[in-house]
């Protein structure tokens, strides 16, 4: 057999050249660009930012129910688009906020307080991140009911893959201890990260936050559980709350990172959402400078191509509210009574304000604290003057309309003009404080939402739809379940079922009592 010198030559100087080429191998391999781990203040950031949700498309929770229960926006279209304005269950809308708080919010925020827990030198870190866990979950199961919470989350921590339902009494006194714990962890003399989204690593904006929160979890249980409710809301006030708008928690975006709210509504659906009727006709009756900050109708379009500028008017009288209780044909029966060319033709939310791509979304406001003092101070559990926190309430979200676009500033003369108009009347206090707080809450649907079950204001009138699915309520009382919990978490679910009541629209939460 003849051999070719050349190759065995060849073949002996790789066989010897292979050890070396493990010199240098990690180093090489490794990726110097991108992180292998991400600082638990910047998780904390993400969890905030994705509770505004990641998409356009998640956005049809609220425009979908939240928005049409409490009857401030409302669509006249069915399939992919029904749910409140039918009072009918859409299996897909209904599990917006479970799927994109579980999958991103809980599973971050969850994972920051997991590692952060045990680290001196993160302890605002931690506690921050535990009042907005608390904030996550007053929004999950003031949507849902009894959900998973103390195990939520743990998934990649535990690998607990199917978390127990706890009930909402458990979970709301859990929420509040936690409420109560952070803010008093938190410590101005510790590290503190200026990458902070909310408050630039502020720990006196973090406490506020977490105390007006704990007012706003402690007032939910008013109905069911009153004393833990006066208890709570007395360690709130004793901690400070929210004093101006500067402090509210807020989100702001750009023209990059847009309000996904506004950006869905810019896009695919414009033509399809409108303000309501009771929304708009409470604005109109009693003069509000907010009406044209929120509002804008295209006068006389006969369809979606004629909704132009030239169309456009904010004008308080051109403003028509579609009227409750119809769907895309049913609604040309209202034409000749309203006085509208066509669907199109009705009040629509303003694009160039209040939801401008770069619109602000608002969590917790200093409105809102101070209209939910306002009721407090009703029932005796804090000093101070009703009627003083009322007018205050309102003043901060008139002043409020300047942060989405200067356009929207409110005049003195106007505010004034309407706080003397709104005189307070403490044998209509409630109604007349929490109907403020449905204003002041427009465009969070969680809260709106939240707020008129517990509160019952304001008194609007059932959604007249004859395709409704309710039986015994007149108003849907929280979402059910998603549909995936069937499949991968039955057993939990159905154990909350069997002590919550029907995984239907109809049955009340723990605090929703009648």
């Amino acid at each position: 057999m003849k051999f070719n010198i050349k190759y065995i030559l060849g073949l002996v100087l790789l066989v010897t050249a292979l050890p070396s080429c493990d010199e240098g191998f990690d180093e090489i391999n490794i990726n110097k660009v991108d992180p292998t781990s991400l600082a638990s203040s910047l998780i904390l950031n993400k969890a905030i930012v994705s509770t505004t949700y990641l998409d356009g498309n998640g956005t049809l929770g609220m425009l979908c129910y939240n928005f049409g229960i409490v009857q401030q926006i409302i669509t006249p279209y069915g399939s992919s688009l029904s749910g409140g304005n039918y009072n009918q269950l859409n299996n897909s809308n209904a599990a917006k906020v479970w799927d994109n708080f579980y999958r991103n919010v809980v599973k971050q925020v969850v994972a920051v307080v997991e590692q952060t827990k045990d680290l001196p030198m993160e302890s605002n870190t931690y506690n921050s991140a535990r009042i907005w866990k608390a904030y996550t979950f007053m929004v999950l199961t003031d949507t849902y009911g009894d959900i998973p919470y103390f195990q939520a989350g743990k998934g990649f921590i535990d690998e607990v893959v199917t978390p127990i339902y706890d009930s909402q009494e458990v979970i709301y006194k859990d929420i509040l201890k936690e409420l109560e714990e952070a803010v008093a962890a938190l410590d101005a003399n510790q590290p503190t990260f200026s990458t902070d989204i909310l408050y630039g690593g502020n720990v006196s904006g973090w406490k506020k936050l977490g105390n007006s929160l704990m007012l706003r979890a402690a007032m939910r249980l008013t109905k069911v559980d009153p004393a833990t409710a006066e208890t709570y809301v007395k360690k709130a006030v004793a901690g400070g709350l929210i004093e101006s708008n500067s402090e509210n928690s807020i989100i702001r975006h750009t023209s990059i990172y847009n309000n996904y709210v506004a950006n869905h509504l810019t896009a695919r659906e414009k033509t399809n959402f409108y303000l309501a009727e009771p929304f708009v006709e409470f604005l109109k009756n009693n003069n509000d400078p907010r009406l044209p900050v929120f509002a804008v109708r295209y006068v006389g379009a006969k369809g979606g191509p004629e909704q132009v500028a030239a169309r456009a008017s904010s004008a308080q009288e051109d403003q028509i509210g579609m009227p409750m209780g119809y769907n895309d044909v049913s609604i040309s029966e209202t034409f000749a009574e309203k006085k509208v060319a066509s669907l199109w033709d009705y009040t629509q939310v303003n694009l160039g304000t209040i939801l401008k791509l770069d619109a602000p979304e608002f969590h917790v406001t200093y409105s809102q604290t101070q209209l939910l003092l306002a009721e407090a101070a009703m029932r005796g559990w804090v000093s101070g003057d009703a009627a003083t926190y009322y007018t205050n309430g309102i003043r901060a979200n008139l002043e409020q309309m300047a942060l989405y676009d200067d356009k929207a500033t409110i005049a003195e003369a106007d505010i004034q003009a309407y706080l003397d108009s709104q005189t307070f009347d403490p044998s209509k206090g409630y109604d007349q404080i929490n109907t403020q707080y449905w204003v002041s809450t427009f465009i969070d649907g969680n809260e709106s939402f939240a707020n008129f079950r517990r509160s019952g204001f304001p008194a609007l009138a059932k959604n007249p739809y004859p395709g409704s699915e309710l039986k015994g309520e007149d108003f849907i009382r929280r979402l059910p379940y998603p549909d995936g919990e069937i499949v991968v978490n039955s057993a939990n679910m159905n154990e909350a079922i069997s002590r919550q009541g029907p995984n239907t629209l109809e049955t009340r939460v723990w605090w929703d009592k009648k």
